[in-house]
């Protein structure tokens, strides 16, 4: 039996009554869509690697909770509790550490006056957020090569054969979604560097 053939539904239906093997396969299906995504994220492999556990960890749990609903796709589910993880990474690294002054040190005279590096990388943060969220309201077609191309760092023809197109079909579609993109931003205020 090829189980590759099998719907994630199915898959998750299987692993739920009981058969435990099935996802691993489901975990191999989505690995390089999700690793893809939290390495463009945090742009660190390892950290990456450990949010990748830690997301399918959750993704289990959750599903033998019976908190999973079918709504939507699977894959979107499992990148949103690696998206809610990689925010939590941020939150736990970022942490204010108190220094208190004395007669030998006095903080303020270490810290400096305006940090416009933080202001512009705080900026930039919010700007790629913006941005994806903007991806997210492509055609789902323009919206998944994209995805391939710009998260997964996949080359045109691989992309063609993920997706059953031509290559000419994929790189349209990556045309048009880049098109649409920067019309959605510009509608939006938001500022799309070349």
């Amino acid at each position: 039996m090829d189980l590759s053939k099998f719907s994630d539904q199915e898959l998750i239906s299987a692993f739920i009554s009981g058969k435990s093997k099935y996802i691993n396969i489901i975990i191999k299906r989505h690995q390089s869509r999700v690793l893809g995504y939290i390495i463009v994220s945090v742009k660190d492999k390892d950290i990456a690697n450990d949010i990748f556990q830690d997301t399918f960890i959750k993704v289990v749990n959750k599903l033998k909770e019976g908190a999973y609903n079918e709504q939507g796709k699977f894959i979107s589910w499992v990148l949103r509790i690696a998206h809610n993880l990689i925010i939590d990474h941020y939150r736990k690294t970022s942490r204010v550490h108190m220094v208190r002054s004395n007669d030998e040190y006095d903080v303020f005279n270490t810290l400096p006056v305006f940090d416009k590096n933080k202001e512009e990388e705080i900026i930039a943060q919010q700007t790629h957020a913006k941005i994806r969220d903007l991806v997210e309201l492509l055609p789902q077609s323009q919206r998944e090569v994209l995805k391939m191309r710009h998260y997964q760092d996949m080359n045109f023809k691989d992309i063609a054969e993920n997706t059953n197109v031509s290559i000419n079909t994929a790189l349209g579609r990556m045309r048009y979604a880049i098109i649409n993109l920067r019309k959605m931003a510009t509608e939006s205020g938001i500022s799309i560097e070349n």
